[in-house]
């Protein structure tokens, strides 16, 4: 079973590819981090703080536990 990081990572990409009209440039300035640091969050390689959890949710307009379930 993958990491709770990596499927974090992946539930951000599903809903921003899905669910929103952000790139991954454009989400990460939304949320006011650096383009990279949103690339190694997707991809797994970074821990989210719960900060920046809370933010990516508000700008994708979900709650923080939806990016943090399986069900995506």
């Amino acid at each position: 079973m993958a990491s709770l990081r990596v499927r974090f990572g992946r539930t951000v990409v599903h809903i921003r590819k899905t669910e929103s009209r952000y790139s991954q440039e454009s989400l990460a300035h939304a949320v006011k981090i650096h383009r990279t640091y949103m690339g190694l969050i997707e991809r797994g390689k970074a821990n989210a703080t719960l900060d920046i959890i809370e933010r990516i949710a508000r700008v994708l307009k979900v709650s923080p536990a939806r990016l943090l379930s399986d069900s995506d």
